[in-house]
């Protein structure tokens, strides 16, 4: 007969809870292991090709499991790409972080975060770290998702959203910027520092695209900093 302190959620047993519960553990770490199998086998498949013109089978050819499995964590190709996408934006969020988090002065750490973001969405122009994915392909979807699906794509981009808001604040609080209307700001720096990937792409000349930095001369001055 079990224990009363075993007794838990309807009188079961604390050992069957217990066990239940590891079992549950155990499966879901085994559902991540095969989630970033499928994730990893398709950043290679972009770094490879730099296009995001792969099959799933290949996807799921190059990750040794089954197409039976893939569905089971991916309805479509659209949604192993927006996964891609949202492991590109949490790679980035954490790196924008570092960049900030150099700098003690609130309008460094604005300057920093501007340049960083905008290298992260203009990836022709920097140097790939080594080790890092291809992340033209990456961006070229987020357009088509933020003309399918805007919602889905800015939730994605909220917490890049947040910091810069929050980092904007500091710099305006310290009396570095002047700014009236400090969400209406954040965006215009956000859009310029984001956007101008897609016309660089018009630009045959690289020298003639614009620069991060170009980007946050821009963005300062026209805050009238």
């Amino acid at each position: 007969m079990a224990r009363a302190e075993d007794l838990q959620d309807g009188n079961r047993p604390g050992w069957r809870q217990r066990a239940v519960s590891k079992s549950l553990s155990a499966a879901r770490t085994r559902a991540e292991q095969r989630v970033q199998r499928l994730l990893d086998a398709a950043f290679a498949l972009i770094d490879d090709r730099g296009t995001t013109e792969f099959t799933i089978q290949e996807v799921v050819d190059r990750s040794k499991q089954s197409l039976r499995g893939f569905y089971q964590y991916f309805d479509s190709k659209d949604e192993l790409l927006f996964a891609l996408l949202e492991e590109t934006i949490r790679e980035s969020l954490e790196d924008l972080r570092s960049a900030v988090e150099s700098e003690a002065e609130s309008l460094e750490r604005l300057r920093a975060f501007t340049i960083r973001l905008h290298e992260w969405c203009e990836p022709l122009g920097t140097r790939r770290k080594r080790g890092a994915h291809n992340r033209v392909p990456i961006s070229e979807f987020s357009l088509q998702l933020a003309l399918k699906d805007p919602d889905r794509l800015a939730t994605a981009l909220a917490p890049i959203s947040r910091m810069l808001v929050d980092l904007l604040k500091a710099a305006v609080a310290a009396g570095s910027l002047q700014v009236t209307d400090t969400p209406r700001a954040a965006l215009l720096i956000q859009q310029t520092a984001m956007s101008g990937w897609l016309m660089s792409r018009f630009v045959q000349n690289s020298r003639a695209r614009v620069t991060a930095e170009d980007a946050w001369d821009f963005c300062l001055h026209g805050l009238g900093g």
